[in-house]
């Protein structure tokens, strides 16, 4: 059924919240999922949404938590009584309740440990000792376990008995009696075998896992790789320890993603969404890299004060000075923009850089030649064609602006691909060799590229 969400808004905004009380699984009613809930609440102001999220029922915002934005999460917790608090943190999914308390810091994260039981609390100290960067930090730990020698009719009973319905339900492991890891079985192995049939009768004997210690980047590359709704995590004496879930992996990926285009935009990456981060913070984060690049632009105006003498005898050449730059910072910021990406997919590593370096060579020569090519025949045309006057000597300034736009898109071609390369070389991240950063070194350099040539082209003509 269609969910009314523009109706449905204006009549939270008026105070009326009896348009959300579909949010039932109850017969005769119709379904709406949390996260439809959560994107009405993220886009009214945070005391309206935190009103109509109180109208729910304990159990309705459970389920709706864990879907909006850390910031109105928050807000939520603080405007609740602490027995109502402590009782939403406390049966949130392990892995939900661990993302959560992953975005407090110092007196904020004390405060908020005090809602949890100890055991809960015992747990998320465990999970918090390790790196951010780690699967550990989105670890569910509400997972299903059987041992081989079961029949899949008593595992299954004892799955009933033993486990609740989690996202992480839709795989059971097989341990032994030390928890060791032995193989995993989708559900609808166990719905299709006999039931008379031992669970070591149907296993396949292959189990592919992540290490508590692997990264988030890990846990991406491996649900890519093996196409996996849910892995399990261990440590290193093959003790599992819990699961990892794919909606947890996409938004560790759609985060990554976000980052890496802020960076590569010119931009310090942004610690909440677009519409939720306030001006000021937006400013400063913006206004870094603009400063950096400003000073660098600047090196263009020295550069073109280098070679005063040859503009004043030939001002001709100054018409091209934008053409040349922007050539070259586009052929830059296209292959930045080529191999950035590549190495995020895996396709490329450091010990490329011979392969892309030839490539990107070949790439710059054959582009600049092209775009050079275009260049020459303009000037012929228009001068040919009476459009504008290039002097006595525009065949020789045709020929320079060929060989210049060869020389830099060649050398924009090259920066752009081995900056990026470089940086993961030194373990920077190689999305802050941003589109404009590349360009303002071309920028730079391209002027000296061109004139240089136009000082060998027009050498005892125009200069």
């Amino acid at each position: 059924m269609h969910f009314p969400f523009k109706e449905t808004r204006k009549k939270l905004l008026a105070g009326d919240f009896s348009g959300l009380f579909r949010l039932s699984k109850d017969k005769g009613t119709s379904y709406i999922h949390p996260s439809e809930v959560a994107k009405l609440f993220i886009s009214i102001p945070a005391e309206k949404a935190i009103d109509a999220f109180k109208s729910f029922q304990t159990a309705q915002e459970i389920a709706v938590f864990p879907y909006l934005d850390n910031q109105l999460q928050k807000k939520v917790i603080r405007s609740l009584t602490k027995s109502r608090a402590a009782y939403i943190l406390n049966e949130l999914s392990s892995d939900d309740r661990t993302i959560f308390y992953s975005t407090l810091k110092g007196l904020e994260l004390s405060n908020f440990l005090d809602f949890l039981t100890a055991p809960n609390k015992d747990a998320l100290h465990k999970v918090l000792g390790y790196s951010d960067k780690s699967v550990a930090r989105i670890i569910n730990t509400e997972f299903a376990t059987i041992e081989s020698g079961m029949t899949i009719a008593s595992a299954m009973e004892h799955l009933r008995k033993n486990h609740k319905d989690t996202e992480a339900a839709n795989v059971i492991y097989v341990v032994d009696k030390n928890g060791k890891l032995i193989d995993d079985i989708p559900v609808r192995r166990f719905v299709l075998n006999d039931p008379h049939k031992k669970v070591e009768d149907i296993l396949d004997g292959y189990c592919t896992s992540l290490k508590i210690t692997d990264s988030k980047e890990d846990a991406v590359q491996k649900f890519k790789e093996y196409d996996r709704i849910v892995l399990p995590v261990t440590n290193d004496d093959n003790i599992l320890l819990g699961v990892v879930t794919v909606d947890d992996v996409m938004d560790i990926a759609e985060q990554r993603d976000t980052a890496e285009i802020q960076k590569f935009g010119g931009i310090e990456e942004l610690d909440y969404p677009y519409v939720k981060t306030p001006f000021f913070s937006l400013l400063k984060k913006r206004a870094g890299w603009l400063i950096v690049l400003f000073l660098g632009e600047m090196l263009t105006a020295t550069a073109m004060g280098h070679f005063d003498g040859e503009i004043k005898k030939a001002v001709v050449l100054a018409l091209f000075v934008p053409l040349i730059i922007s050539s070259g910072g586009n052929s830059g910021s296209q292959a930045a923009t080529l191999i950035i990406r590549a190495m995020a997919l895996k396709e490329l590593s450091f010990k490329d850089w011979w392969y892309v370096m030839r490539r990107e060579i070949l790439s710059g020569l054959s582009l600049g030649f092209i775009l050079g090519s275009i260049g020459f025949i303009r000037i012929s045309i228009w001068q040919n064609l009476g459009w504008y006057n290039y002097g006595v000597h525009w065949l020789l300034l045709a020929i320079t602006i060929f060989f210049s736009l060869i020389g830099i898109v060649m050398w924009g071609t090259l920066s752009g691909s081995m900056i990026p390369m470089l940086l993961k070389r030194l373990k920077i991240d190689p999305a802050t060799s941003s589109a404009p950063f590349v360009a303002t070194l071309v920028d730079v350099t391209g002027l000296v590229i061109y004139f240089s040539i136009a000082a060998i082209f027009l050498k005892g003509t125009l200069l």
